[in-house]
């Protein structure tokens, strides 16, 4: 064997390929690239029993690797730990990969991190080499090794030990402290009072605000003074269904006047569906893009998709029997590979494409999109047809990607587009703001954000073309998933060791729901993903920062215990705890509301506090029945030409409410049947109408705020103030 890239022969036989995996990309866009120069023709080694040589991952630059590294027949015939191991985590060999020629006439070496960072590329097929055994001795390779170090991560097994026991430390430590109720102060009537699970609770919201400002900090410091240029190329995917007009035109609009250097941009929109109702979008495609050459922009109009072909009773020319039908479908499975290699060829060749496919779901969609675009590309970002890109959202993202090789993905800044539609459209935005630079630039800090929105974010090719095929085809109970595909795809992200980051310097605005039932069916559908997620998120806790850990079980746990909370005060008895934590709970929501505003600059964010009163009410019993209804997926608020909504999710919002009246009636008699102090019935007064006046100035102010604003008309442009 004489250096990377070249054939490898065993007694004049080929390695047979029996796994097909995406094809890899050039060896300069890896982690590491390695350079080997051996020679084995003198040794007798059978096709059956092959090479696999134990290579030590180093962290500088430019490291020669010594001679003296040992072949070695360890116990896992597929990986093995190198002396001194990865910066990552053990180092996996033993791989070969098929020449790119698509023949079975030659083969590649590759090595491939425990992680699943790829190493050297090439070809479109990954099997695993059989080891040598100890007494077959072959001459020693020499190596030299480029390494850009990720983030050292302590052993796996030490790590897992360690996690798990963290994990229960909390999930015991929230619980006993919710359970036990011990108050950390109270005033002398134990009328107020202040326990520790509402300690743990201002604690918590402290924490990760100061976490969030440091990640604020970090990123403006990193950012002055430090020249960029862009380097990699990018492909930006949109997935559209049945989109508003105005909508997909102002997300092509802003992808077409992106700052990012046209000859490293690449543009595929694939709608899901082929019918004459779809037609409209390749046509806005068509006029957005009608200044771009003929070969740079190309539309294909696919009969299937990737994954079905057109059903064969829809084909009344194809013959009943076997012998008569066996060539007629022999010859539409030629003509849908045809129609394969003209997709992937248009996309991967020219600037600009749009293809209509046969419907399939969003997930199908976005999966062709990646598929066909292969190894063609550096990045790729997933962008919603409903979203208007900010001019340097890109660059943002890639300068993000390009600073830190351990990075797998980064997503940006998300506002609400539709904000002044209405009251939900409204507290919607103040809620991403909220979600976006106070919960997700707090994950950041410690480069685990557990999802990368799907309007705005950017992913590693060479990460994606490995996990696209099992993102793809996850299912859940036995059901496909069709439903939570940027949780899913971060959580796989995550999954491989990579760190994913948040940058509220790469902006975009996205249509929210403005009706209340298609909100609540959106939030629904979100829950289902979410608890679906998690699930899957513990299985990787231990190959991040214990931040992750702590964070997942507070927000995993907390729905639980606010409608364990709701129920508890509603039966109690006490009209008096009722107001109280009414009370501690707006005063909680407007601290925070007060600080989103000085971080904002922008004293909107005191709004916020209406958002409880919507989670309590609405989310909360939405959270719960995503729970028994998990395994059911769909476009859910998707089609806005069609309006998507389901009445299903407001029958646990009445089962909630008649619950909640059920327990202040019972309050309410039990209060008027006890014999309270005179003080404590004025307390209770005041109490109440210092809540009541609390609203009615929140409902004033956003009145005054509304008629100023919230009934302007959204520009026609796609530019937006940001």
């Amino acid at each position: 064997m004489n250096g990377i890239g070249k054939r490898i022969t065993v007694d004049g036989e080929n390695i047979p390929s029996r796994t097909t995996t995406a094809e890899m990309e050039r060896s300069d866009q890896f982690m590491c690239r390695i350079e080997m120069d051996c020679d084995i023709s003198d040794t007798a080694v059978s096709p059956s029993v092959s090479l696999s040589c134990l290579l030590q991952c180093v962290s500088s630059d430019v490291t020669p690797v010594s001679r003296s590294h040992p072949l070695v027949s360890p116990t896992d015939p597929v990986t093995t730990r190198a002396r001194g191991g990865c910066a990552r985590c053990s180092l996996r060999t033993g791989h070969v990969t098929q020449h790119c020629g698509g023949s079975n006439e030659g083969w590649w070496i590759t090595t491939q991190m425990g992680c699943g960072t790829p190493f050297v590329g090439g070809g479109s097929g990954l099997v695993p080499l059989p080891l040598i055994t100890a007494q077959q001795q072959l001459p020693q390779p020499t190596m030299a090794v480029t390494v850009e170090s990720p983030p050292p991560v302590p052993p796996p097994l030490c790590r897992r030990i360690a996690t798990a026991l963290f994990a229960l430390l909390v999930a015991g430590g929230l619980t006993w402290t919710y359970v036990q109720g011990a108050d950390l102060w109270s005033d002398g009537e134990r009328l107020v009072s202040l326990g520790l699970y509402g300690a743990f609770l201002l604690a918590h919201a402290l924490v990760q605000s100061g976490f969030a400002y440091l990640e604020w900090r970090r990123a403006e410091r990193a950012r002055d003074g430090t020249p960029w240029e862009p380097r990699r190329s990018v492909a930006i995917a949109i997935a559209a269904f049945q989109e508003d007009p105005g909508y997909l035109r102002g997300c092509l609009v802003s992808v077409r006047d992106s700052s990012y250097p046209r000859d490293k941009l690449k543009v595929v929109m694939v709608v899901d569906g082929n019918g004459a109702e779809d037609a409209y979008m390749m046509e806005l495609f068509r006029e957005v893009f009608c200044d771009e050459a003929e070969e740079d922009a190309r539309t294909v109009v696919w009969r299937g998709n990737y994954h079905t072909s057109e059903p064969r009773r829809q084909r009344p020319e194809w013959s009943t029997t076997a012998a008569e039908g066996a060539p007629d479908r022999d010859a539409e499975l030629e003509e849908e590979a045809a129609d394969r290699r003209e997709l992937e060829e248009a996309v991967r060749s020219a600037r600009c494409v749009c293809v209509m496919q046969q419907w399939g779901g969003k997930r199908e969609a976005m999966y062709t999109a990646f598929r066909a675009l292969g190894a063609s590309v550096d990045y790729v970002q997933v962008c919603d047809s409903d979203t208007r890109l900010h001019c340097d959202a890109t660059a943002e993202l890639a300068r993000l990607l390009d600073a830190d090789a351990g990075v797998g993905a980064a997503g940006g800044d998300v506002r609400v587009l539709n904000a002044s539609e209405s009251f939900i459209s409204f507290l919607s935005g103040l809620r991403y703001w909220m979600a976006f630079n106070v919960e997700r630039a707090c994950q950041s800090y410690f480069h685990c954000v557990s999802c990368i929105s799907g309007p705005l974010g950017l992913y590693r090719n060479t990460l994606l073309q490995q996990l696209v095929e099992p993102w793809y085809n996850q299912t859940f109970l036995g059901a496909r998933c069709t439903f939570g595909d940027d949780r899913h795809l971060t959580n796989r992200v995550l999954s491989m060791g990579y760190a994913t980051r948040y940058t509220s310097r790469a902006r975009c605005h996205t249509e929210t729901p403005a009706q209340y039932l298609r909100w609540l069916n959106q939030q629904t559908r979100w829950a289902k993903s979410y608890h679906r997620e998690w699930l899957y998120n513990v299985m990787w806790w231990h190959k991040h920062h214990i931040w992750m850990t702590y964070e997942s079980l507070v927000a995993g746990i907390f729905p639980f215990f606010v409608a364990a909370t709701a129920l508890r005060l509603f039966y109690s008895g006490s009209l008096w705890d009722i107001v109280w934590v009414m009370v501690a709970i707006q005063v909680v929501a407007l601290a925070r509301a007060l600080y989103a505003s000085l971080l904002r600059r922008n004293l909107v964010m005191a709004f916020t506090a209406f958002y409880s009163v919507l989670y309590v009410s609405s989310l909360v019993p939405a959270k719960l029945f995503a729970i028994l209804t998990i395994a059911e997926g769909g476009w859910g608020t998707s089609g806005r030409r069609r309006i998507v909504g389901s009445y299903v999710p407001l029958l646990p919002l009445s089962v909630w409410g008649a619950a909640l009246a059920g327990g202040l009636c019972y309050t309410l008699v039990q209060e008027a049947r006890s014999a309270r102090l005179a003080s404590e019935r004025v307390v209770l007064a005041y109490g109440a109408v210092a809540y009541a006046v609390y609203w009615l100035l929140m409902v004033v102010l956003y009145r005054c705020h509304s008629r100023r604003w919230c009934r302007r008309r959204e520009p026609e442009s796609h530019a937006v103030e940001v």
